[in-house]
C-alpha cells in the first residue's frame, strides 16, 4: 500500500452561526481567508504530499484563483465540489485523494487555522500504529448534563473525556470503507473518527493544542485574530516627495491651499496623505501605494488622495487591522500650514475612522537647504500604529 499522505480540507459549509454575509471559511484572518490560512499550515507539514480542497459547487471554478494561487499554496493539487453534509464533502475529497495514490488521509477542518505542523506529525504517528487517530484536548472542567431548560440532570465523570479536534488521520482504505458503508446505510457521524469507530475501527486520541480553535462564532473569530496577529500593535513608516510646479493645485491633507505652485503627480499629489498611506501599508506588511495605485493606471489620474486613504484603510480591514494613531510631518519652506493643520487632521481622521486627536500634523523647514529649502519640492514623513481587528470580508470592506 502507498505510504503517501494526502490531506482533505472540507470547506463547503455555510457557517450559519457566524451570521456573516459570506460563508465563514472565506472570512479574513490576518491577511488571508480562513481556509487559505488553514491550507498554509498544511503547506508546512512535511509528511503531506498534497491537499484536496472541497468547496461549494458554485465556487469550484474560482477557488484556485481566489484562495490558492495568491497565497502560494502549491500543495493544493485539486479543488472539488462538496456535498449536502460535511460527511459527503469529506467523502468526495477522500475519493480524489485515493485516486491520486493516497495511502493515508488527513482530514482537517477549514476553519481551524491555528493548528501547528507538529500536531499533524503526532496524529499521523499514532494513526500509523493503529490505523486511525484524532487530535483532541482532555476535559479539565466539570461537565454536567442539563435539560433544555437548564436544570442539571447529572454531573459526569470527566476522567477520560476529550474535546475532539482535527487533524484526524486514517489509513486510506479504512476510511473509504467506512464512508462507503455509511453512504449505503444512511448513517451520519459528527466526524470521521466517529464514522470509523461506528464500523469497528480503532481510533487513538492524541493531545492537540489548546488554541486549535474551530471558528464558529464572531467571538471565535475575534479570539483567533488576537492569537494570529502576534504583537498587539504594529508600527509603520512612510515617506513621500513631490516636485513643485506651476499650473497645479496645492493639496495637503485634503485641504486646498492658496499658493502659486502645486505638487506634480499622477493623482492630486497630496504628499501628506501619501506618506500616511505608505506608513499604514508598511505597518500591515501590505506593500506601498505605488503597487496599490500605480501611476501607470489611468484610473488614478487626478484621484483625491483622501479617497485613496479610505481605500487603504479598507484594505487593512480585510487583512484584520485598523489604524490607531498617525503622526505626519511636512518638510517645506513655504507656505505655512499651521492655520489649516486642524482641518487636515479632521480630513485624515475621517478617512481612517479614528478621532482627530489621534492624528498629528506638523511641519518643518530645511533652513533653506536642499531642493526643499530652495522651493523646488515638498516631502512628508509619517509614522502609523495599527491594532488587530476582526477581518472584514472583501464584499463588506469594498462598500
Amino acid at each position: 500500500m502507498s505510504q503517501s499522505v494526502w490531506a482533505v480540507v472540507p470547506a463547503a459549509g455555510r457557517g450559519l452561526r457566524m451570521g456573516a454575509a459570506v460563508a465563514k471559511q472565506y472570512l479574513g484572518l490576518a491577511g488571508a481567508p480562513l481556509v487559505s490560512r488553514t491550507c498554509a499550515v498544511l503547506q508546512r507539514v512535511e509528511q503531506v504530499a498534497g491537499v484536496v480542497l472541497v468547496v461549494p459547487p458554485a465556487d469550484v471554478d474560482s477557488a484556485t484563483r481566489r484562495l490558492v494561487e495568491p497565497y502560494g499554496l502549491d500543495k493544493v493539487a485539486v479543488v472539488v465540489a462538496g456535498g449536502r453534509q460535511r460527511q459527503d464533502s469529506v467523502a468526495a475529497g477522500s475519493r480524489e485523494a485515493v485516486a491520486r495514490g493516497a495511502g493515508w488521509i488527513v482530514v482537517h477542518d477549514a476553519v481551524r487555522p491555528l493548528a501547528g505542523p507538529e500536531v499533524f506529525g503526532r496524529v499521523l504517528a499514532a494513526a500509523r500504529e493503529v490505523g486511525a487517530a484524532a487530535a483532541g484536548w482532555p476535559v479539565v472542567d466539570t461537565v454536567k448534563r442539563a435539560a433544555p431548560d437548564g436544570r442539571v440532570q447529572a454531573t459526569l465523570e470527566r476522567e477520560g473525556l476529550w474535546l475532539v479536534q482535527t487533524p484526524q488521520a486514517f489509513k486510506a482504505d479504512l476510511l473509504r470503507q467506512a464512508q462507503q458503508r455509511a453512504a449505503a446505510e444512511g448513517f451520519t457521524a459528527t466526524d470521521e473518527a466517529g464514522l470509523v469507530e461506528h464500523y469497528g475501527g480503532e481510533v487513538r486520541m492524541v493531545k492537540g493544542q489548546a488554541d486549535n480553535l474551530k471558528i464558529t462564532t464572531p467571538e471565535d473569530l475575534r479570539l483567533a485574530a488576537a492569537w494570529a496577529a502576534g504583537p498587539a500593535v504594529r508600527v509603520g513608516q512612510g515617506y513621500d516627495v513631490h516636485r513643485l510646479v506651476s499650473g497645479r493645485r496645492l493639496v495637503l491633507g485634503g485641504v486646498e491651499l492658496d499658493f502659486e505652485l502645486g505638487l506634480e503627480g499622477h493623482s492630486d499629489a497630496d504628499v501628506l496623505t501619501h506618506a500616511i498611506m505608505d506608513a499604514l501599508l508598511a505597518a500591515a506588511g501590505l506593500g506601498d501605494i505605488g503597487r496599490m495605485f500605480p501611476d501607470s493606471d489611468p484610473a488614478w489620474a487626478g484621484a483625491n488622495s483622501i479617497d485613496l486613504l479610505g481605500r487603504v484603510c479598507r484594505r487593512l480591514a480585510r487583512a484584520g487591522w485598523r489604524p490607531a494613531q498617525v503622526s505626519v510631518t511636512l518638510l517645506a519652506q513655504r507656505p505655512k500650514i499651521a492655520p489649516r493643520a486642524g482641518d487636515m487632521a479632521v480630513n485624515l481622521a475621517g478617512a481612517m475612522g479614528v478621532p482627530p486627536a489621534m492624528v498629528n500634523v506638523a511641519a518643518s523647514t530645511t533652513e533653506g537647504l536642499g531642493f526643499i529649502g530652495q522651493g523646488q519640492g515638498m516631502a512628508a514623513m509619517a509614522s502609523a500604529t495599527i491594532t488587530p481587528a476582526p477581518a472584514v470580508p472583501e464584499e463588506t470592506a469594498a462598500q
